[in-house]
């Protein structure tokens, strides 16, 4: 029986640029970094009151990736959508949908350098 989600793991094709947009646009620290057996370069990205983690991987001898729109996404709760927008903005990062209200709340996403789709959710 499985006991918990440690980690989800996304390939991308500059690790530098993933993680530097993760950290500065939605405040997540790097947990730690280290190359594969197979030579992938992994960073693990912590995100405040979660024990799982994001495992972001550039596998050099891999083909390129090549993100399929709407093939999945993270979604991440704030506590004010509205200002984390604005905030967001004054970095340089706009939202690519929303804010749209929900049956929880508001949702808005915005694009992770590779084309990942972040969503953000802010709940009544």
């Amino acid at each position: 029986m499985v006991k918990k989600l440690l980690h989800t793991r996304m390939r991308v094709n500059d690790i530098e640029r993933t993680v530097a947009f993760y950290q500065d646009a939605l405040g997540l620290t790097v947990s730690r970094r280290h190359i594969s057996p197979r030579g992938a370069q992994l960073a693990f990205l912590k995100t405040p009151n979660s024990d799982e983690e994001i495992e972001i991987c550039q596998l050099p001898t891999s083909p390129a990736v090549e993100v399929q729109p709407d093939l999945m996404h993270l979604a991440f709760l704030v506590d004010n959508l509205a200002q984390f927008a604005a905030d967001l903005e004054k970095k340089g990062y706009h939202l690519s949908d929303g804010p749209t209200p929900s049956g929880s709340g508001v949702i808005a996403f915005i694009d992770a350098p590779e084309g990942y789709e972040v969503e953000l959710i802010e709940r009544r």
